[in-house]
């Protein structure tokens, strides 16, 4: 299991090389975030440098989930592409069953303060007669929906108390799968719930016109690199232009 890591395990002995590779399975294989005292490799600052370093090789990172639990995510950057990939995106009807679960376990409990503005996790299950009246799926396609976000992690069913539950229950709730948000995602997501609950709202301009801010300067970076590619690329021509006859003069004689 170390080989792929031993460029970043090389100056540790075996005890601390044992525990850096236990936090790392932990936090990625674990369903729920581990708590970091549990872990040696978690508590010091240093030793989740180095976990971090370890998850970068596949494009994951080290998520702090509370004071003191740790889990793992995409980095930005490869959830990005991901998200490009048709293959790697839940089917309509799944994410809008999705966005369901979270307006009305998410967003109207913190728009009233019952929940705090960094957490996706609730309290406060969105019950399956509310989602049947809400939803334009059939009965069929709603439970199915349901089941495959299930096994993704992405809502859990909870009885009335909040417990989780795999019968009949109380509702959904946003699943496991929300501690792996990074901050950036985490706003992202905030932001498109936002979007979909109130696309009317002073807070929805808002952020379509930051948005819309961000494209612009996003493009004339991309300009500007285009720009200086051209102008590298002009530079290089030249020299080819003179290098290339002496290249061929010199293979004819050669």
């Amino acid at each position: 299991m170390s080989e792929p890591f031993e460029p970043l395990l090389r100056s540790y002995d075996e005890r601390r090389r044992s525990e850096l590779v236990a936090a790392y399975m932990a936090v990625e294989h674990a369903a729920e975030p581990v708590p970091e005292a549990r872990f040696a490799a978690l508590r010091e600052p240093a030793s989740r440098r180095t976990v971090e370093a370890m998850l970068n090789l596949s494009g994951r990172t080290l998520v702090r989930a509370g004071r003191t639990e740790w889990t793992s995510g995409y980095q930005d950057d490869v959830a990005a592409e991901l998200a490009r990939d048709p293959a790697c995106v839940p089917p309509a009807g799944d994410r809008a069953v999705l966005t369901l679960v979270l307006i009305h376990s998410v967003a109207i409990p913190r728009s009233t303060g019952l929940l705090p503005d960094d957490t996706w996790l609730s309290p406060h299950p969105t019950p399956l007669e509310e989602l049947r009246r809400r939803s334009q799926l059939a009965i069929g396609e709603l439970e199915s929906a349901l089941r495959r976000l299930r096994l993704a992690g992405l809502v859990a069913q909870v009885r009335a108390d909040g417990r989780s539950d795999n019968g009949d229950a109380g509702g959904f709730v946003p699943g496991p799968q929300f501690h792996r948000l990074t901050p950036a995602a985490r706003r992202r997501l905030q932001e498109e719930l936002i979007l979909a609950a109130g696309p009317d709202s002073p807070l929805a301009a808002t952020i379509r016109a930051r948005r819309r801010s961000r494209e612009r300067v996003r493009q004339a970076e991309r300009e500007a690199t285009r720009q200086a590619a051209r102008s590298a690329g002009g530079g290089a021509r030249e020299v080819e232009a003179h290098v290339a006859p002496e290249v061929v003069v010199q293979g004819e004689t050669s």
